[in-house]
């Protein structure tokens, strides 16, 4: 059997580095133990964003960096990504409001235009798809529907969606994924809503937990049905994990709600709550969850160091996936260098970033910290049990399709840990090495 450890150690600019120096045989006292006969949720992928603000910075950079910046996400060099999200009308990471539809007269939506996503966003997603080298999944999540369709009469700022357009929003929502089809890219999820508890500055609309059930009963659901898009998988929620449980329960335990729902989305901004998404799982097992957002938000963020970002990612990604989570999406896929554009000047940060003035693009920790994940666990790969011997060793382990097994190792102390890994069960005595302080490994064993 093939043992490889992979890690990254920003001190000593280590990235992604095979390690060389490891022992065989396990120290029982230190270990790390893997249990492939006990078995949990699958995995369907990891990626990002495309948002109209990093299509639009693409197109900033020079044609050699360009490609720089596709690789370093989609190809096999790179982070692997393959399961995508994307925004149906504007978001806040877009140059400004914007919808297909802006004529409040036309029921029949004989004006319906996507041409402002041909401009940045479609055409970063046909170019990922050709680097990645197999199909993207793609999430489509609206952040408002268009202005005549709300109770505040703008994309910004909540409002709600107005009883009488419930109908033509769904309808919306199914021309929006048959308009992405016809020019080559499936839309496999939708989203009902990003953040519906939320009042931004930015475009968002406020869904409570009945409006919510009764959008994807009575409207979404069936019109998704009717329109010959059964097979689009609906997700509720899309929003913090602090009342995760709440808001999917609220829907889920209605009988037809249930029906018409394959999964629930979250973000991380509210913190851990990992405890939240075990929840789920455990109440509706058949039911997919996804981590849909989270970014480093500069206003909250901005004076923490490299290391302290990427352990954030790593630290929320393995929890979410010991809590059954079925993939991961970050946010922006590029951001510039004041970590926008964004049309309220809402800053952030993303694991790859460009000046627009020098025409570079610069991969940050969190990047690497990511990619010990999702170049390593391949689509469809299922979790395995794990237990460990510290609390200081955080750890996750996948059995891939091909039979290999990954195993992600965090540690966020100051100190160098000895430790062993070991697959329960098997003749292999194990192996051991030194999980360095503020380090990421990846243990492939094939």
């Amino acid at each position: 059997m093939g043992f490889h450890v992979y890690e990254t150690e920003y001190k000593n600019n280590r990235f992604w580095a095979e390690r060389t120096d490891i022992s065989d045989g396990a120290d029982m006292m230190r270990v790390i133990n893997r249990y492939k006969e006990c078995t949990y949720q699958k995995v369907n992928g990891f990626g990002g964003a495309f948002t109209e603000s990093s299509g639009y910075n693409l197109t900033r950079l020079p044609e050699a960096v360009q490609e720089e910046v596709l690789d370093a996400y989609f190809s096999e060099d790179g982070l692997r990504y393959n399961l995508c999200r994307t925004h149906i009308n504007s978001c806040d990471f877009a140059l400004d409001n914007y919808a297909y539809v802006e004529d409040e007269t036309d029921t029949e939506f004989k004006t319906f235009d996507i041409s402002r996503d041909h401009r940045y966003i479609i055409p970063m997603i046909l170019r990922a798809k050709e680097k990645a080298g197999e199909d993207l999944v793609l999430l489509a999540s609206p952040w408002s529907p268009p202005p005549f369709m709300k109770t505040n009469g703008e994309m910004n700022h909540g409002g709600k969606l107005k009883e009488e357009y419930y109908g033509a929003w769904a309808r919306y929502i199914a021309r929006y994924i048959k308009e992405y089809a016809a020019i080559g890219i499936r839309v496999s999820m939708v989203s009902v809503q990003n953040e519906p508890m939320a009042v931004q500055t930015w475009d968002s609309c406020i869904y409570e937990t009945e409006d919510e059930m009764r959008f994807v009963c009575d409207y979404l659901g069936p019109v998704l049905e009717e329109e010959g898009l059964g097979d689009v998988k609906i997700l509720v929620w899309d929003h913090n994990k602090d009342i995760l449980f709440e808001r999917a329960d609220g829907i889920l335990k209605d009988e037809k709600a249930a029906k018409y729902t394959a999964g629930v989305a979250f973000h991380w901004y509210s913190g851990d709550h990992f405890e939240a998404i075990s929840m789920v799982r455990e109440k509706y097992p058949d039911k997919e969850l996804y981590f849909t957002e989270g970014c480093v938000e500069y206003s909250r963020f901005a004076d923490s160091n490299e290391v302290y970002k990427a352990e954030m990612y790593a630290h929320d990604i393995l929890g979410n996936l010991l809590a059954g989570a079925n993939g991961y999406m970050d946010w922006n896929l590029l951001l510039d260098e004041l970590g926008g554009p964004n049309h309220v000047k809402n800053f952030c940060a993303a694991p790859v970033m460009c000046d627009t003035k020098t025409g570079t693009m610069e991969k940050r920790l969190s990047y690497y910290y990511i990619g010990h994940f999702s170049r390593y666990i391949r689509r469809g790969a299922v979790r395995v049990a794990t237990t460990r011997f510290t609390d200081k060793v955080e750890a996750v382990a996948f059995q891939n399709p091909d039979g290999s097994l990954v195993t992600v190792l965090l540690n966020r102390t100051e100190e160098d840990i000895w430790m062993s890994t070991r697959i329960v069960g098997e003749e292999e005595k194990g192996h051991s090495f030194v999980l360095k302080a503020h380090s990421i490994c990846t243990v492939l064993e094939d």
